[in-house]
């Protein structure tokens, strides 16, 4: 079941992300995944409009967005390559024209499900955070 984010579900929705971003950006250093945990329970989910996916009243998945952009899509990996990603892509993408988002070119793991999904690359750059290569993928609603 798919639904709005609540306040309360800010720390099932951080585990999902740590425990999804140990898997997907395992090239990180580990002071990145406190860094991170931190911008996103204190700057990023009080702005952003976030759908969380739940399996028996559990939460395995979220989206973020600010507008356009996906701030943040992640799945607990045990759930990986069951929809539920597709699921919440499927929620963004009905409101809205376009969707964009930057992912790590090192991810794997998130490259081939925006591939899967139909997003294409439109840029790259460089991520002042980390020093490693991302790519700009964006997905317009005729593909």
């Amino acid at each position: 079941m798919i639904r709005k984010y609540a306040p309360e579900d800010q720390e099932p929705v951080l585990r999902v992300w740590y425990e999804s971003a140990q898997v997907a950006h395992p090239f990180w250093a580990p002071e990145m995944f406190d860094h991170e945990r931190q911008a996103i329970a204190e700057q990023h989910l009080p702005r952003a409009e976030t759908y969380v996916f739940e399996r028996t009243g559990t939460v395995v998945g979220f989206i973020s967005l600010l507008g356009t952009e996906v701030g943040g899509l992640f799945v607990m990996p045990r759930y990986h390559r069951q929809g539920i990603g597709r699921a919440l892509v499927d929620v963004a993408r009905a409101s809205r024209d376009h969707l964009e988002l930057d992912v790590f070119e090192a991810n794997g793991i998130g490259r081939a499900f925006y591939e899967r999904y139909g997003f294409q690359v439109v840029g790259e750059r460089m991520d002042e955070a980390t020093g490693l290569r991302t790519l700009r993928l964006e997905l317009r609603r005729d593909r």
